[in-house]
């Protein structure tokens, strides 16, 4: 983001954004659990979209708010919706169903804010107080829901790319895959560090926003503003 937005006007920017982003991914996660027979994010109370009931200490206040103030991009993570996937009627299969509607509510998210974007951008002829804000937020919003989605889909256990990759394996493999899960968040944040999730991440991002662009009627250069 530029220089020209203060700390404040980030915070406003990036916070509403940020958390629909984690909070309908987890909500999401705890529904189709609940639809495939799995009931515990229910009696957890945790099927609902009040932020203060999925926040995570460190994913969903600490790394957003250094993220922000040393790099202008706000990104995080809410704390998991519990599932026992013993309880789902078809527990290897409706575990990849599980692991992919958290990144599938993101992708509708995107959509949603790409159209926020699109109206502000009809009323800036008119209406700068109201259009600015609707813009900013709007492609807040589609950049933080895409790298949110895209980055969940990668085959790392334990993201929900890496659940998708163990309900499709044998047997045989699949155990091999869980075993990484303990090392998951280490390996994701070597990957980070030296670059490579971006590598691999950038330009699906790109085809992403290129698509919301398309669809949307918007120059491609308006996802960049930030």
């Amino acid at each position: 983001m530029g220089d020209e937005f203060t700390l404040i006007q980030k915070i406003i920017i990036w916070t509403l954004p940020v958390l629909f982003a984690i909070t309908v991914h987890e909500v999401a996660h705890g529904w189709a659990a609940l639809k495939l027979g799995d009931k515990t994010a229910q009696m957890m109370g945790r099927l609902t979209l009040n932020p203060i009931k999925h926040i995570d200490p460190l994913g969903t206040i600490l790394v957003p708010g250094l993220l922000l103030m040393f790099t202008g991009f706000m990104f995080g993570w809410a704390k998991p919706v519990p599932v026992t996937f013993q309880n789902l009627r078809n527990p290897k299969r409706d575990m990849a169903w599980v692991a992919l509607a958290g990144p599938g509510a993101n992708l509708v998210m995107g959509f949603f804010w790409a159209m926020i974007a699109k109206i502000g951008l009809l009323l800036a002829v008119n209406d700068v107080l109201i259009s600015g804000p609707m813009i900013y937020m709007g492609v807040a919003g589609v950049l933080v829901n895409g790298m949110l989605m895209l980055l969940n889909l990668l085959p790392l256990p334990p993201l929900d790319g890496g659940r998708v990759l163990v309900s499709i394996l044998p047997p045989h493999l699949a155990w091999r895959v869980e075993k990484i899960e303990p090392y998951g968040f280490f390996i994701l944040l070597a990957l980070l560090y030296f670059g490579i999730v971006m590598m691999i991440l950038w330009p699906m991002m790109q085809a992403y926003m290129g698509l919301l662009a398309f669809i949307f009627d918007m120059p491609m250069q308006v996802f960049f503003i930030l």
